[in-house]
């Protein structure tokens, strides 16, 4: 087997390379040099070489499937082994190339130039290839022009229309003049004022997506400063100081806990600016004040601030990462841990940055809605450099372009590192961000030198200067700053540029310090960016992006801007020494050696000059951030009453999904006044499949701008309707971005305290498996609302393939404490669920997720079972929807669930047949039922002293020497949850294994979940316990055709066309 496999590699490789134009390949390609005429007479090495190529080519399968089948049989079917020059030549005269003694030792000598006696089949297959072509693109593309011609289609420019060609050679002309006479810097700026002067003139054209090196606000246009700067210095280092202090002593304390020193210390100045004087509060007015996502890892810097408030206690830090007794702070920010200080979480990183755009979004939404004044809320994110490269960051810094979310402001930390070394070693990052924000539609601010480093700037009369910093690597600039040298900096940046004057007025300790203080540090310049940035929130049209250049581990002068900062998690006593000599901090050496009670955490206390004047800023501001204050919804809402949810009570014999009965019930409830104005269905791009068309010209989908064209379908009811004040939010094809949305929507009952009800539809398969991390971010964030997981059922998603049919969210959903997963099979179960999950979360006011997975395939529905307390057992997880007939010789009992239910009825029927009579039951929710079992299995080995208590499936299900059969859409592992508590002989049958496309009866059978195999599967078990022959139950599978034989094409190594 081994052999065919690797005959056929190299088979299509061979066909690869002499049929490209016809074949495309996607196994690894075996390219060979095209052969040599035949000639007569003894042939040398290279005509040998063409030879075996035609040969191995011109029999289509046949040669090359030879080969390799003699080749391992003469090598055991061991790639490993060797071939000798007389297997060699008896090889070759098995594919058909004949050759004399001194032939096959030439040919063989090619293959073995090591004189080894013996050839591999790589080295081989390697020498046939030939040499691999070079790869086309080399490190040149750094330095190539990129414009709207570049150099590889140059040519086509000067065949394009240039209108008047004579005044265009005029321009061309003093382009060319500026670079003769001024360089490329002075040209730079020219053609930059030229197209922001053509811009403002109404000119149609993209502005140059990246802009000289300097800071954007220059020095003699920044605004006052209004504060206090020595005082805010001191708090900046108070909180640097006890945010080190705070990871590094729980990790002396603790071994282990973690943490995350550098982070902060870099970011610290740009956030003590933005508390001082621009992060408004829950009582500012015009909304709930600002949402905060800080970069997860600085959150030491937070609780820093916070103990310095007097909000935290020394308790409270000296209890860093550690929980579980109480009284601890989490690693991150995470509101499920700390839910009246934390309000976004943000620690999975890319996650932050798209759940702020969302977060945007939904403020302007709520506003133009008119359900809550968000004028003066702003969402403010920061985000590491490095956390860029994250796929959901590339993404929400387009969405946020394009949505012009002027409410939004990005803080990139541009420290140059992420965890194992530079962002961008070779390059610019703080450029390359400029042209991603710029090309997306912000306003971009950079803040990168600080002021004594700015002047140097300011005084490059030619561009010179600014020009050597542009060409040195973000990597050379790190090493400026772990190296901490002058004289290095003089050296490689100006004497080495011929610029040794801009720099003589000043030492090298006065060189180095200007470097070691970039605009990210520099309190003065933090402000004038933020506050350019606040007024573009204020009267601008786009969303605004700050790139602040910092440092790394910042004043930690042992080991900021190097590679292992991200590790650094404790500090060795003189690296306390001198953290406390930087920044000042009033402690002895005694009491950082020896501290006793936490003495090296420094606290001036309430009456103190510093903690007088950061209370005082955060009362104009409106309030201490971060904070969370989620509004009590049960006292706010009036929730629809039970009448609201009986619509589907007396079932319907007109067929229909799971899935269109949600759509009804769903119009129902946003048809109810105030309630219904707070239901926000959401759709990626499937509307029309989950039965929602009808929504859109009755409640309109939200787009902020309005409609401004004509839609297609605009003369027909059903049209496609857009406006500012739509209901529905549509999200398009990004999963990502509406969970994102949807943790927004769900959580807007503590961030603008309007309770939201988020109804977010879509493909099952595209939820828990591919944004599985964002729901666990909804969950942390405390996020309420309702997943529906439609086109549910690898059965009965019958045409979509292996991938999209889903059979498993459901047990994945489990692994999330929060979310409550469910598995309808009837309409009514359908809405009683929903009914529950409304009570559950705006009634009790309880911080869950519902998924409830829906099904597209249409069948009749029943009415309610007049079983006594089954809604209560239904909201439990579990029901009898029928009793058995009686008067028959055996009782079997069939669970179903979701679409597979219909099987399960079916199969009831069959089972007649026989003899044997049925008790149908109905799972809706396997994972509650196993969830209240454990907790019950836990009170039971806690109370050894009482009587054991029985769970819910245990009382219905444990006391039965029987046979129980269940059936579901899903993987067999979710019904096994229940396993052990279930009575007598239980077969469980699910969908175990890749999806495929056919019908769903032939997915059904293959699976072994339809009517058929349930029925055989119950006379087998009943067979097992002597109730009936064994005869009776092979009779039924060879009556059904179920055979022991499956192949599975997804797990067989073969594939026969």
């Amino acid at each position: 087997m081994a052999a065919a496999r690797i005959g056929q590699s190299l088979n299509r490789a061979l066909r690869t390379r002499f049929n490209a134009g016809n074949c495309r390949s996607y196994t690894p390609k075996i390219n060979f040099r095209a052969g040599n005429n035949f000639s007569s007479g003894p042939r040398s090495p290279e005509q040998l070489m063409g030879e075996l190529r035609v040969v191995l080519t011109s029999k289509e399968m046949q040669g090359a499937q030879e080969l390799s089948n003699e080749w391992f049989a003469l090598a055991d079917k061991d790639r490993s082994k060797s071939i000798g020059p007389d297997e060699f030549r008896g090889l070759m005269e098995t594919i058909g190339l004949s050759l004399q003694p001194a032939e096959s030792d030439a040919l063989f000598g090619v293959f073995d130039p090591r004189k080894s006696g013996e050839i591999s089949y790589t080295e081989f297959t390697n020498t046939l290839r030939g040499e691999m072509p070079k790869f086309a693109a080399s490190l040149a593309f750094m330095d190539q022009y990129t414009g709207h011609y570049p150099s590889a289609m140059a040519s086509l420019r000067r065949v394009q229309p240039r209108f008047d060609a004579a005044e265009t050679d005029e321009w061309l002309e003093s382009l060319e003049a500026v670079l003769s006479h001024h360089g490329p810097t002075r040209a730079r700026f020219l053609i930059h004022e030229l197209m922001d002067e053509a811009v403002r003139k109404g000119v149609p054209i993209s502005s140059s997506i990246t802009t000289p090196m300097c800071n954007t606000i220059p020095t003699d246009a920044e605004p006052k400063y209004p504060g206090d700067l020595a005082m805010e210095s001191r708090i900046s280092n108070l909180v640097r100081w006890n945010a080190a202090v705070m990871v590094s002593d729980g990790n002396k304390r603790a071994a282990g806990v973690g943490g995350h020193i550098g982070t902060f210390a870099s970011m610290c100045d740009i956030w003590e600016v933005g508390m001082n004087h621009f992060f408004r509060g829950k009582a500012y007015g015009g909304g709930m004040g600002d949402q905060l996502y800080i970069q997860g890892h600085a959150a030491p810097g937070a609780y820093a601030r916070a103990y310095l408030e007097g909000r935290l206690s020394l308790d409270h830090i000296m209890n860093f990462r550690q929980e579980v007794k109480g009284g601890g702070l989490s690693s991150y920010p995470h509101p499920r841990l700390m839910p009246g200080f934390w309000e976004n979480p943000t620690v999975s990183m890319g996650l932050g940055p798209l759940q702020a755009v969302c977060q945007a979004r939904f403020f302007r939404y709520l506003h133009l809605r008119g359900l809550a004044d968000t004028s003066a809320s702003r969402v403010w994110c920061f985000i590491g450099d490095g956390e860029m490269d994250e796929p959901e960051s590339i993404y929400a810094i387009a969405r946020a372009g394009y949505e012009r979310l002027n409410n939004l402001i990005m803080i990139v930390n541009c420290n140059y590192q992420r965890l194992d070394g530079p962002v961008r070693g070779n390059s610019k990052v703080i450029q390359e961000f400029e042209g991603v924000f710029r090309g997306a539609g912000y306003d971009c601010i950079k803040l990168i030198w600080g002021d004594t480093w700015n002047d140097l700037i300011d005084n490059d009369h030619d561009g010179r200067l600014i020009e050597v910093l542009e060409r040195t690597p973000d990597g050379d600039c790190q090493r400026y700053a772990a190296k901490q040298d002058g004289r290095l900096i003089r050296a490689e940046i100006f004497e080495a540029n011929g610029l040794a004057d801009r720099v003589a007025h000043l030492s090298d300790d006065e060189l180095l310090s200007a470097f070691m203080l970039p605009g990210g540090h520099d309190h003065k310049k933090i402000y004038a960016a933020f506050a350019q940035a606040e007024k573009n929130a204020e009267s601008g049209g786009r969303p605004t992006v700050i790139l602040a250049k910092t440092l790394k581990g910042f004043s930690l002068a042992t080991f900021q801007g190097r590679n292992t900062v991200h590790q650094q998690k404790t500090l060795k006593d003189e690296e306390m020494l001198s953290f406390r000599d930087v920044l000042n901090i009033p402690l002895t050496d005694e009491q950082i050696k020896n501290p006793k009670g936490g003495d090296f955490f420094r606290n001036p206390g309430p009456a103190s000059a510093e903690v007088q004047y950061m209370k005082e800023r955060r009362a104009q501001l409106g309030g201490f951030l971060p904070s969370r204050t989620p509004a009590k919804t049960s006292t706010l809402v009036d929730l629809p009453g039970p009448d609201t949810y009986t619509l589907f009570d007396k079932g319907s014999e007109k067929p229909m999904s799971t899935t269109m009965a949600f759509a009804g019930l769903l119009r129902k409830l946003m048809k109810l006044g105030d309630f219904g104005k707070r239901c926000v269905p959401m759709v990626t791009d499937e509307a029309r499949t989950f039965g929602m068309n009808a929504f859109f010209h009755e409640f309109k989908i939200h787009a902020p701008f309005g409609q401004h064209y004509t839609p297609v379908d605009h003369d027909i009811l059903m049209k496609y309707s857009e406006a500012p004040d739509g209901q529905i939010l549509q999200e398009g094809i990004s999963e990502a971005g509406a969970l994102c949305t949807w943790i927004a929507t769900g959580t807007s009952y503590s961030s603008q305290g309007c309770p939201m009800m988020p109804f977010f539809i879509y493909y099952s398969m595209f939820g828990f498996q591919r944004v599985g991390d964002i729901i666990w971010q909804g969950a942390d964030a405390r996020a309420r609302g309702f997943l529906l997981g439609a086109t549910a059922g690898r059965t009965t998603l019958n045409g979509e393939g292996l991938q999209h049919q889903d059979g498993h969210s459901l047990l994945i959903g489990l692994s999330n404490p929060a979310v409550i997963g469910w598995d309808p099979a009837f309409s009514f179960e359908v809405s009683y669920i929903i009914e529950h999950g409304i009570n559950e979360m705006w009634g009790k006011d309880k911080d869950l997720i519902y998924y409830i997975s829906l099904y597209n395939e249409n069948h009749p529905m029943p009415a309610l079972p007049s079983e006594p307390d089954f809604k209560e057992n239904l909201l439990k997880g579990l029901y009898r929807l029928r009793a058995a007939k009686e008067g028959m010789a055996h009782t079997v009992r069939l669970i179903g669930s979701g679409s597979i239910m219909q099987q399960v009825l079916r199969a009831a029927d069959l089972l007649e047949e026989y003899g044997v009579a049925t008790e149908i039951w109905s799972a809706t929710n396997y994972g509650e039922l196993h969830r209240e079992a454990v907790r019950v299995e836990r009170q039971s080995r806690l109370r050894p002293h009482e009587p054991k208590p029985t769970c819910h499936v245990e009382k219905f299900l444990g006391g039965w020497d029987g046979v129980t059969v269940i059936a579901s859409d899903n993987i067999t592992a979710y019904p096994q949850l229940i396993e052990k508590y279930v009575g007598g002989e239980l077969i469980i049958l699910g969908t175990d294994g890749f999806g495929r496309s056919d019908t769903r009866e032939a997915l059904r059978r293959f699976f072994e979940v339809d009517a058929e195999s349930v029925t055989a599967s119950a006379l087998s078990a009943l067979s097992r316990q002597g109730k009936v022959p064994a005869d009776v139950a092979l009779g039924a599978m060879e009556k059904y055709g179920l055979t022991e034989d499956r192949p599975d094409i997804t797990m067989d190594h073969e594939w026969q066309a």
